[in-house]
């Protein structure tokens, strides 16, 4: 999986997504993230940048009924390339791809995720259905 210089969908991407994923079952947005070191104005971290994105975002999650099931910092590639690893994996699932899109359309949305563009290096998202919860 090559995600160099991948921070946002393309129409296409969107569109298919729409498309092809099961109407009203819920998803769970995979999340592959890397952070810049330092902003387009060097004045922070990319992890600052991404973080307020993080705190910003909640409402409009809560909102829609998502929620972030896991996060967890990446220490080690144990099977592939680990050059430009990512730092931290999240895991959101959503009530449908229809609540995913309603959120990620909204204009009040749309100005806080300016802080994850400004805190992103790369940003894989994989919508993934779930098979096994787990005991």
């Amino acid at each position: 999986m090559e995600l160099t210089n991948q921070i946002h969908p393309t129409p296409k991407q969107i569109k298919t997504l729409i498309k092809e994923y099961p109407k009203g079952q819920s998803v769970v947005m995979i999340n592959i993230l890397r952070y810049k070191a330092k902003t387009g104005n060097g004045a922070e971290t990319g992890e600052a940048a991404y973080a307020r994105y993080g705190q910003n975002v909640l409402p409009f999650m809560k909102k829609v009924g998502a929620r972030l099931l896991w996060r967890g910092d990446v220490k080690h590639t144990v099977i592939g390339v680990a050059n430009n690893q990512p730092h931290v994996v999240l895991l959101v699932e959503y009530p449908s791809v229809e609540k995913f899109i309603e959120m990620t359309s909204n204009p009040d949305y749309l100005k806080a995720a300016a802080d994850r563009t400004l805190g992103l290096e790369y940003g894989g998202l994989m919508a993934s259905t779930t098979i096994y919860k787990g005991a």
